[in-house]
């Protein structure tokens, strides 16, 4: 195939994100301003992830939303971003992350189709995910973050051929640097299917957790990587994400 423009890598891919929880670690510090609304240095957290796959060329953004639904939707009604179409799906009670993709499976039109969770940011170049994963030959990849410390996150064991071999639970022993999981998917038909006929509410625990070893793509990104879902971190957001604030 031609070469493609590196930075419109998401042009005809759907982005789904996935940011229907409840938010109770940071609930205290935000209120009842959802997490996707959360102020980076006056700017939404959702406006700045918009922003940021326009820059690879997302036209067309899936929003699985449920606690403060309202408040992202009126938010995007006083402020609708040029160029991309967001279509918002609200969950009638918390899903998790799996039962959240389920519910937005009929709105999904690409393939491959990228996930992500709504409440982390990863200053990584997502069309190097993208040609990763379509060179790796899977059907469905994930978007690692190497970090300073795992003990926070659960680390992957990653084999020498890129695939996830184990999850390993967050763990205060397992401390130090390592690969973790970034939250950010890419997944074909298939994938999507396995995950419409596995129960439980968890993609990580119940669906990926349960899946041969190596059947997972890892891509390991670089890059700053922040998790806002704790008010320690979303202090430190305005910081990490000051870059792309102001882009």
């Amino acid at each position: 195939p031609a070469m493609t423009d590196p930075a419109s890598c998401l042009e005809d891919i759907d982005v789904v994100i996935l940011a229907g929880g409840l938010g109770t670690r940071i609930r205290e510090t935000l209120g009842d301003t959802p997490k996707l609304l959360a102020p980076i240095d006056g700017t939404p957290f959702l406006d700045l992830l918009i922003r940021r796959l326009q820059s690879f060329g997302a036209r067309r953004l899936v929003l699985g939303l449920g606690h403060l639904a309202d408040k992202v939707v009126a938010h995007l009604d006083s402020n609708p971003p040029d160029g991309v179409d967001v279509v918002t799906v609200i969950e009638p009670e918390p899903l998790g992350t799996a039962g959240a993709l389920r519910l937005t499976r009929t709105h999904i039109n690409s393939e491959p189709v990228m996930v992500m969770n709504g409440d982390s940011f990863f200053a990584t170049d997502l069309c190097d995910f993208v040609t990763a994963h379509r060179s790796g030959g899977v059907g469905a990849s994930i978007l690692c973050a190497p970090v300073d410390d795992t003990s926070r996150f659960g680390r992957l064991d990653i084999s020498d051929d890129s695939r996830v071999q184990a999850f390993l639970e967050k763990d205060a022993s397992l401390s130090g640097p390592g690969i973790i999981n970034a939250g950010v998917y890419l997944f074909g038909a298939a994938m999507l299917n396995l995950i419409d006929e596995t129960p439980g509410p968890s993609l990580e625990r119940d669906v990926f957790e349960q899946l041969a070893p190596g059947t997972l793509g890892a891509v390991t990104g670089e890059g700053a990587f922040i998790d806002i879902g704790t008010p320690d971190d979303l202090a430190r957001a305005a910081k990490v994400l000051a870059p792309f604030a102001n882009s």
